[in-house]
């Protein structure tokens, strides 16, 4: 199951987050692997994801469900490169509307192998295009099934999801301008971890620490980038050091499953520990947090030395008692994924 957490962000300004990401743009990936790649790309279909037009309408969208990678308490614990679990931390509701407050943040939505499914992605920039990013950071799972299965189906990015934040009657009633208020963004390019094509599964945790993904998008009815339509994408810290030099991290999402509905922003903020599952594989960054499945993909901020905020994971895995979220340190094979789809990208 994939969280978020909420908390203070210490020394962290108020209103910093959103200045940052009204300024900055979106971000994007497809496939890149570290290792053997040309046996790798033989090995894994092309990605192909054409347009359905109207597709996710308001209703469709409303109706997916969250997806996500359970884990048991106590994962890792026998370990010694892993923390204790932290306290949870109760997810905050972001304010609307919020295309003000955090408009890179967004819903991804794919038909996976359950049906109509939803992770959160966050548009990041894209080094290629400087300030016409159409890229969006998320989970390798809410792309790829992992090990033994395939490219989701009908992936698309929605900005600013709700961004009124309706629930109830209010919601249901609502029209595409409300649901998606920037458009929907289908994804035509993706791009996931080695790890996570080899070894991810959809329980245990497997192939977490390279959970990760990056999408390009494009709308059908307009020739801006994401970053232009939004006016936000973020920058990824790629080289993020580990715990606990980190004091604070914060991570959004749109958490689906009970006691949350999928309608709504939340966020959670603790002071990260490490959780390791392999003695053979970067330990995770992990929080306390209370979101639940659909929060998945949603990205991870934190402060650089220099006092900017930048985006250092994405959600990953949580356990069923929903306390805690984890997701991937971002080195150099997420470097190289991030690289290869902003290199294929269309001209600017």
């Amino acid at each position: 199951m994939n969280v978020h957490s909420t908390g203070p962000w210490g020394a962290v300004r108020p209103g910093a987050l959103a200045v940052l990401l009204i300024a900055l743009g979106v971000l994007t990936v497809t496939t890149a692997c570290s290792g053997p790649v040309d046996t790798l790309r033989r090995a894994v279909p092309g990605f192909s994801n054409p347009v359905v037009p109207g597709l996710w309408t308001p209703q469709r969208m409303a109706e997916a469900a969250g997806y996500d990678t359970p884990v048991a308490d106590g994962l890792g614990a026998d370990l010694g490169e892993t923390d204790p679990e932290p306290a949870p931390v109760r997810a905050a509701a972001e304010r609307t509307p919020y295309r003000a407050s955090a408009p890179a943040l967004g819903k991804v939505f794919f038909d996976g192998p359950d049906g109509p499914s939803v992770c959160s992605g966050t548009a990041v920039e894209d080094p290629e295009r400087p300030g016409r990013s159409s890229l969006v950071w998320t989970a390798g799972h809410c792309v790829h099934g992992g090990a033994g299965g395939t490219w989701h189906r009908n992936i698309v990015f929605v900005p600013s999801y709700n961004d009124r934040g309706l629930t109830g009657a209010s919601r249901r009633a609502a029209g595409a301008a409300d649901v998606a208020p920037l458009g929907t963004w289908w994804a035509d390019r993706a791009g996931t971890s080695e790890q996570w094509l080899v070894e991810g599964a959809a329980t245990g945790g497997a192939g977490a620490s390279g959970d990760f993904a990056v999408l390009h998008v494009a709308r059908q009815d307009t020739r801006s980038s994401l970053q232009e339509a939004t006016g936000a994408a973020v920058p990824v810290w790629f080289d993020a050091p580990p715990t606990p030099a980190i004091p604070a991290m914060k991570a959004w999402g749109y958490p689906a499953a009970a006691p949350f509905d999928g309608q709504r922003m939340f966020a959670c903020q603790d002071r990260p520990g490490r959780l390791s599952l392999r003695r053979d594989r970067p330990s995770l960054y992990r929080i306390g947090c209370t979101m639940t499945g659909g929060s998945s993909g949603g990205g991870w901020f934190a402060q650089r030395p220099d006092g900017t905020l930048a985006l250092v994971s994405n959600t990953s895995i949580g356990p069923a008692s929903s306390t805690w979220l984890a997701g991937p340190r971002l080195g150099g094979k997420a470097r190289a994924v991030y690289a290869s789809i902003a290199k294929d990208g269309p001209a600017a």
